[in-house]
């Protein structure tokens, strides 16, 4: 019981998957496709993975902490 009690918190932490809208991603000349800052803002936190569009302005080759995206 106490274990599914403290569970329950991290259940609400994590992001939740967003509906795509127009300009949250285009498909690169690879074939991958790529979120934009737009998708990243409205998921509201970084993922750490190094994403090309990334607001917070990781950088997955030093591992830098996320900062504030800026409002402008």
């Amino acid at each position: 019981m106490l274990y599914q009690a403290a569970c329950v918190p991290c259940e609400r932490m994590a992001a939740k998957p967003q509906t795509l809208q127009p300009g949250d991603f285009y498909l690169s000349p690879e074939g991958f496709m790529v979120f934009t800052e737009q998708y990243h803002l409205r998921r509201g936190s970084c993922c750490k993975s190094g994403c090309r569009h990334c607001p917070w302005g990781f950088d997955q080759a030093n591992r830098k902490a996320p900062r504030r995206p800026s409002n402008g």
